[in-house]
């Protein structure tokens, strides 16, 4: 097939992990013999990317106007064109390059732009976050996981005490938005990377047929290797920790560490990898011989730090959709040890045995089980079947392939 992937946030120095799941994607579809080209943002070239840019296909550097701000911060309200416009912009320079390919997979933060491309054209999205209904994508509000489906509270995600008019204003663009999505998800096809995003959709959107569910994935040629080099370098004698994420609230670096500080084994010491606004106050307060920061890390350094610790920690707070590093952690073969909460427990299924992902309530029970863990604990490699991009590919393939917008049932 004749692929097309697009998404703007690729192409930039420092990726996160959506943007590297298209680039994995890529590569495994390239693998399976098909041919795959990228569209992504006109700000970089693919070579800021490094090695991880090289997917085997062509790259177009061409998407833009999706950081127009409207003055929405200034006016302490969001602006009901903005995002139809955005969407609309999108939509003409996909078209731009459509013609040439037998599908066009779009992963990024403007799920209304299916809406505004042709019914007949083979669109396919993935949805990686909350940003279906939900402004910040995230579902996350003054520290705690946000559920109501109330659009007029979504004004206070933008001034924290709008006036009858920015409240009115920011209703109705939350309507309008949540209105083109429900049309784009009816009209084009649309995978999700987790049930849990689905279930929590139907609040806003209702109960429908709105798509379906396939899982993130890893690199499994990439993580073998890594974790072939890590078995080689010398043990340390401590109980290594490693966390990588960005550091800000959703994430839950911050109270991980204001529960875990205090009661440190001496025998164990924690390494974060990740930036972020939070990381001055962060370093400031906690760094210490047994809390090592290192700031922004690259992908290759990040597997490399994850597969010579003892166990992963993932403290996010905020309902995840489908974490990458959860999964590289169990395909690493490590204790993983996570919140219950968003599509997290869903990925307990990609642990090479039972328990090798510790699922808590909350943060304290979390600490409990971290201090206290058998450092001689060891997990096998859950590295063959369901979780690895390869297997992904075949799924995402079969909707491709689809002629109806209704693919299939859930993959997951």
């Amino acid at each position: 097939m004749r692929i097309l992937l697009v998404s703007e946030d690729i192409p930039y120095p420092n990726m996160g992990g959506l943007a590297k799941h298209v680039l994995n994607l890529a590569r495994a579809l390239v693998r399976a013999g098909h041919q795959v080209d990228l569209m992504g943002n006109a700000e970089h070239p693919i070579s800021v990317c490094g090695d991880e840019g090289d997917f085997g296909g062509r790259f177009f550097g061409e998407l833009n106007g999706h950081h127009a701000g409207w003055k929405e911060i200034s006016f302490g309200m969001f602006m009901p064109p903005k995002r139809t416009s955005i969407a609309k912009n999108f939509a003409q320079l996909i078209m731009r390059r459509a013609g040439q390919y037998d599908v066009v997979h779009y992963h990024g933060h403007i799920p209304n732009v299916a809406k505004f491309l042709p019914a007949d054209l083979n669109f396919v999205q993935t949805r990686h976050d909350q940003g279906s209904d939900c402004f910040k994508h995230t579902r996350f509000r003054n520290g705690e996981v946000c559920s109501t489906p109330d659009p007029s509270v979504c004004a206070e995600c933008i001034t924290a005490k709008p006036n009858a008019i920015q409240r009115a204003v920011s209703t109705a663009a939350v309507v309008r938005y949540r209105k083109e999505v429900a049309e784009s998800f009816t009209a084009h096809k649309t995978v999700f990377v987790s049930d849990m995003l689905l279930r929590n959709l139907s609040r806003s959107l209702g109960n429908g047929d709105w798509g379906v569910t396939v899982h993130n994935f890893v690199d499994r040629a990439k993580l073998e290797k890594i974790r072939e080099s890590a078995a080689l370098l010398p043990a340390s004698g401590s109980f290594q920790i490693f966390v990588a994420a960005k550091l800000y609230p959703a994430k839950g670096v911050e109270p991980f560490l204001r529960m875990l500080a205090p009661r440190l084994p001496t025998h164990m010491r924690l390494t974060i990898a990740g930036d972020g606004p939070d990381e001055p106050r962060l370093r400031e307060e906690f760094e210490s011989s047994q809390i090592q920061f290192l700031g922004w890390c690259s992908p290759e350094q990040t597997l490399k730090l994850a597969a010579s610790a003892n166990a992963v920690v993932v403290p996010s707070v905020w309902e995840e959709p489908c974490a990458t590093t959860v999964l590289e952690g169990l395909f690493l073969g490590k204790p993983t040890f996570a919140l219950e909460r968003g599509g997290t427990p869903e990925l307990s299924r990609y642990g090479a045995e039972p328990g090798q992902l510790r699922l808590h309530r909350d943060m304290e029970s979390l600490v409990d089980d971290l201090v206290s863990f058998d450092p001689n604990t060891q997990y096998g490699y859950a590295l063959e079947g369901l979780g690895c991009a390869d297997s992904a590919a075949t799924q995402l393939l079969e909707i491709y392939r689809m002629p109806s917008r209704h693919p299939v049932s859930s993959t997951s």
